[in-house]
């Protein structure tokens, strides 16, 4: 049995050491919003944040997680970047077919909560990696540059 800290609790979880986070989330915990997109951490809708880092769980083995803070799209909207976002991404109409907008807003809401005041280069660095197979990045652009002047 290992104990993950995810969104402020902790959940036991009885699934071997070596099996990746997004697995234990949506398996064996039911937190279907964290998204299985390539499996090889390449598109980025599996992204959650390990102490506040946005990181993809697809390839990130629990026993490696250990008892840092794991947050969930379904725990975000609890934090004020991610609550910032969140609105954002709902006031511009961002979301088009919806796959991919877990692991944006965990990204976005990792970049604000590290820099409240992006320019464009930080936006890119930071959501280099999540794919949007819709090509809503100018709406992205738009709802990350609205919640920081929020």
């Amino acid at each position: 049995m290992i104990t993950l800290q995810i969104n402020g609790q902790p959940h036991d979880v009885d699934v071997s050491p070596d099996t990746p986070l997004l697995w234990a989330l949506r398996d064996a915990l039911g937190m279907t919003g964290t998204k299985y997109g390539c499996g090889i951490a390449q598109c980025g809708a599996c992204t959650v944040h390990l102490d506040g880092q946005a990181v993809r769980s697809c390839q990130l083995p629990i026993g490696s997680v250990g008892s840092r803070a794991i947050t969930t799209i379904e725990g975000v909207g609890s934090t004020d970047a991610g609550a910032k976002i969140q609105k954002a991404w709902l006031d511009l109409e961002v979301i088009q077919c919806g796959y991919c907008q877990s692991g944006q807003i965990m990204s976005a809401a990792a970049l604000l909560a590290q820099k409240a005041s992006p320019n464009d280069d930080d936006i890119d660095a930071a959501m280099a990696g999540n794919i949007c197979r819709c090509g809503t990045y100018v709406r992205i652009r738009a709802a990350i540059k609205k919640a920081a002047a929020a």
